[in-house]
């Protein structure tokens, strides 16, 4: 379970604009074992979800993936003709949206977009598809399954929308699923059943989920590895108890302590100053210096990506040695 189901080698994602070559993914590379969650994280505009669409082949013009290999199994995504890319979504790779909408179509109704989604990769009949359909509907808590299936997507509220475009999702049962911010729209006690049940399937069949978020306290209890990123590259990796509770890039700490149960009630929020620079041409160095308490003049050149002798990866030439300290809960509270 724990061999690599996704490689990742060295991605680049360029979008080359007339004002100059915008670096959306910058030799980014991680694995995602059989049966594991990892959680990419990182501010807007960090390239998470330009990652999600470079592994799925869904990057338009002007954007180009220029550079890395995407091993699925073994199997160079990048190596494959259009067609049998098209082929290998849904049924061994699968991406939930951001937005339900940008799966569902308005004017199909449910049963016969999960059927199609079903029988566009299996010889199976229309009762057989339905039938998964309808158990794919109960995985994530929609109620009524047989009524819903019969309804058109406007007839559902924003967050039953997402909860059938994870369905959809999961009724090919993929090695890969890629979730962008999936829950964001929903509840917190649908979100636990959602997050509760991505994590038996993974167990229980193997697939492999990348959950792109910047909710790090979600990924604290669903995934097995955490990757952050910002301006394009990954700047930390590793487990999530070694990235969580002892951060060694100054981002990373940054983002965990803006978390606003980690801040003393009645005391502004932490904060990294500053903002995400422009990936426009971006200047040699780290890109995060200018934000960094840390920096200094050998930050001004490209830092290297140390990995310690238990897999915990940092890109930073000044890195944290030490746990971080949070407030304890009585200080919170006051």
């Amino acid at each position: 379970m724990s061999a690599a189901a996704l490689a990742v080698e060295n991605l680049s994602t360029h979008f080359f604009t007339k004002q100059g070559v915008v670096k959306a993914v910058n030799e980014v590379s991680f694995t995602v074992g059989r049966g594991q969650i990892m959680g990419l994280v990182g501010e807007s505009g960090s390239g998470k979800s330009m990652t999600g669409y470079s592994i799925m082949g869904l990057i338009d013009s002007p954007g180009r993936v220029v550079g890395g290999r995407i091993l699925l199994d073994g199997c160079d995504l990048r190596s494959l003709d259009a067609d049998t890319m098209r082929s290998y979504r849904g049924r061994r790779v699968a991406m939930i949206f951001q937005d339900p909408m940008m799966t569902l179509n308005p004017v199909l109704r449910i049963d016969t977009q999960m059927i199609e989604a079903i029988q566009a990769h299996e010889p199976v009949s229309r009762r057989a598809a339905l039938e998964r359909a309808r158990v794919a509907l109960g995985q994530v808590g929609i109620p009524s399954p047989d009524e819903r299936l019969m309804c058109y997507p406007h007839q559902f509220s924003g967050g039953m929308r997402q909860r059938v475009a994870i369905a959809t999702a999961l009724l090919n049962k993929p090695e890969l699923i890629i979730a962008d911010e999936p829950t964001t729209a929903l509840d917190v006690t649908i979100q636990g059943q959602i997050l509760f049940e991505m994590q038996k399937l993974c167990r229980e069949s193997g697939t492999a989920l990348i959950w792109i978020t910047h909710d790090l306290s979600v990924v604290a209890g669903l995934a097995d590895s955490i990757c952050v990123m910002y301006a394009g590259r990954v700047v930390e990796s590793g487990s999530v108890a070694q990235v969580l509770d002892l951060p060694r890039h100054p981002y990373t700490r940054g983002l965990i302590r803006s978390v606003p149960a980690c801040n003393p009630r009645g005391q502004p929020l932490a904060q990294i100053p500053g903002m995400t620079p422009s990936l426009l041409n971006l200047a040699p160095g780290c890109p995060f210096r200018q934000r960094c308490a840390r920096a200094d003049q050998r930050c001004g050149e490209e830092p290297a990506e140390d990995i310690g002798a238990d897999g915990h990866a940092a890109r930073c030439f000044h890195p944290h040695g030490d746990p971080l300290v949070l407030p304890d809960a009585e200080e919170l509270a006051r």
